[in-house]
């Protein structure tokens, strides 16, 4: 039985700001229930870390950015919209 596909996820937050707690809150429940142990979620407070924001592209949050599996891609916002941010991330297909 082959390994399952570790989801790689940065979420860049502004430190914890309304909508910082939400995205991380809304995340760590999506992954538990649709990636349990397929999961690594990196939190990058741009507060912190601005340099690092500025290099990834970030100029808004919270935005979530899929690193792994291929292709990345980018959510901005709150990730409350479960359905939408499946779809986004292309996870609709994986029974959870």
């Amino acid at each position: 039985m082959s390994k399952p596909e570790i989801f790689k996820f940065s979420l860049y937050v502004a430190g914890d700001a309304q909508n910082s707690v939400q995205a991380i809150a809304n995340l760590t429940a999506l992954c538990r229930l649709h990636l349990p142990d397929q999961h690594h979620i990196e939190i990058v407070d741009v507060f912190k870390y601005p340099a690092r924001g500025l290099k990834d592209g970030i100029f808004l949050t919270p935005t979530l950015l899929k690193i792994a599996p291929q292709p990345v891609r980018k959510i901005i916002g709150t990730l409350s919209k479960t359905e939408a941010v499946l779809q986004a991330l292309g996870l609709e297909e994986i029974p959870g």
